[in-house]
């Protein structure tokens, strides 16, 4: 399941409502440490602990995240200060060094990012937060890492010094910050903006493009329609006009698919799957014998390889109107 990482107000209902911490971490079966870190938005949540969290402490689930109308200015602030602090800390420590080493040696020996994760005996979200740089990591951690890579500690430490002295990492450190600074915002208001008139409606993008892609330009938007109920606090969700006769007569012409890029994609899906950053395909999602996941093109039958990083690619459709 997606986990995500936001400011929020858990304290702030939690007092209001006379409830411990201990409380709420036996509620959730999570250690005392870990509802600190919850609080303090230091620490992952998925959407089910938030549902649970919302539950326990009898508040609408939009309450709990801090947004610039309804949060005090200091709790946006103090996030604000933290990820900036935070983000100075990775730079010194070399965090973002580390995880784009780790990614590009990933990448070099054609393994994924769960892949490396199980071997590490750790959890997708924590890896990745790695390879983004953003997370700290403990000698244990570096040496299971190593194993997963099938490196000894040391040569896995030199080839990262080794990239880096040629140059190689840069890149992918320019991307990483790009992605940091789109999770760091506080995404907020998500109550007002299902209310206001941006948020009533969903950007529309997509035209054909060759081989039956879809080109899609955010900063060239063909319409905006009614948003579905569904999306109403899903700031991030897009539409995109079924403009590709690669899925043959199974959809009307007129069908638009609605994309949630914050939804975890999984077996059976249909997904937007992004070739490069303005072009993508239209594909479900299979899984083979070996329980890889990978993507189905129809009319003609094309198998699309999402290993090593493709599933970060493959934007799940929510909902298709006809």
């Amino acid at each position: 399941m997606e986990e995500i990482i936001f400011p929020n107000q858990i304290r702030m209902y939690r007092r209001l409502r006379g409830r411990s911490m201990q409380e709420l971490a036996d509620h959730l079966g999570v250690s005392l440490s870990a509802i600190s870190k919850i609080e303090k938005g230091y620490r992952r949540v998925d959407q089910e602990q938030l549902v649970r969290v919302a539950e326990f402490l009898d508040c609408p689930l939009q309450e709990l995240f801090v947004n610039e109308q309804n949060s005090q200015q200091e709790i946006v602030q103090a996030w604000r200060r933290e990820q900036e602090r935070r983000n100075k800390i990775n730079e010194k420590t070399g965090l973002k060094t580390l995880g784009a080493g780790l990614r590009q040696i990933r990448n070099d020996k054609n393994l994924t990012l769960i892949e490396v994760a199980e071997s590490a005996d750790m959890t997708l979200s924590v890896y990745h937060r790695i390879e983004m740089g953003q997370r700290e990591v403990s000698d244990n951690e570096f040496k299971n890492i190593a194993k997963a890579l099938k490196m000894p500690v040391d040569e896995l430490k030199d080839e990262i010094k080794s990239l880096d002295s040629k140059g190689m990492l840069e890149e992918i450190i320019q991307r990483n910050d790009a992605k940091y600074k789109l999770l760091s915002t506080p995404r907020g208001a998500i109550a007002s903006f299902a209310s206001s008139p941006e948020g009533m409606k969903i950007s529309v993008y997509g035209i054909a493009g060759k081989d039956g892609n879809i080109i899609i330009d955010f900063e060239d938007e063909i319409k905006k329609i009614q948003r579905p109920a569904s999306l109403y606090n899903k700031k991030d969700a897009y539409a995109i006009n079924l403009c590709t006769r690669r899925l043959g007569s199974l959809l009307p012409t007129r069908s638009v698919f609605y994309v949630d890029p914050q939804e975890v994609v999984s077996v059976g899906d249909i997904a937007v799957y992004y070739i490069n950053e303005k072009e993508a395909k239209i594909i479900s999602i299979r899984e083979d014998d070996n329980g890889q996941l990978y993507g189905i093109r129809w009319n003609p039958e094309e198998k699309i390889d999402l290993s090593n990083d493709g599933m970060l690619h493959a934007h799940k459709v929510v909902f298709i109107s006809l």
